[in-house]
């Protein structure tokens, strides 16, 4: 899979996205991983945990490597390849079931730009690459969640998308209280 970006014609008005980095963004090539981009990958995905302040060792990323590469997993990857080849960007997103929309959704896990290229235009040719991919799919949204601090991603969002008013929690999975235990599940 490839996406292209347009880089020709001026773009519309109502253009989603930073319209002025358009030229830049088009000098991507998006595509899937392949084995050989391996170390690249890791080097980006370490990146990206770094910068939330994500321990992930080299089992972590052998097992996130062989969802990216399992057709079969959900777990998708795009990359962001500069025209001499090297791999500046990478996104992992899923599909996600939406049942009061009655749709199917796009969820964005993880957008990295490599820290020494960052404002090349990688992070808009993902997120349009993203939008393309969610239109060819039938998804009727692509969603994200980012820290709250996290300025200058949101910055570039913010011509992206629509900032919700859902606020998320995380819970630990455990067991039932003994209260609770056979009169549930």
């Amino acid at each position: 899979m490839t996406v292209s970006i347009p880089t020709g014609a001026p773009a519309a008005p109502d253009v989603v996205g930073r319209p002025n980095r358009l030229m830049a963004a088009g000098g991507y090539t998006l595509r899937a991983p392949r084995p050989g981009d391996q170390e690249a990958w890791r080097d980006l995905y370490r990146q990206f945990a770094e910068h939330y302040t994500v321990p992930v060792d080299a089992d972590h990323q052998d097992l996130v490597w062989s969802w990216v590469m399992d057709a079969d997993h959900p777990l998708r990857c795009l990359l962001a390849e500069a025209p001499d080849g090297t791999l500046h960007g990478l996104a992992h997103y899923r599909a996600f079931t939406r049942p009061l929309a009655g749709s199917t959704g796009c969820f964005l896990d993880d957008l990295l730009v490599d820290s020494g290229v960052r404002g090349c235009g990688a992070t808009d040719a993902l997120l349009h690459g993203l939008r393309q991919i969610a239109a060819d799919e039938g998804w009727t949204v692509v969603r994200w969640i980012t820290a709250d601090d996290n300025h200058r991603a949101r910055s570039v969002y913010d011509e992206f998308a629509v900032r919700t008013m859902w606020v998320t929690y995380d819970m630990t999975p455990g067991m039932l209280p003994d209260e609770l235990r056979g009169r549930m599940l």
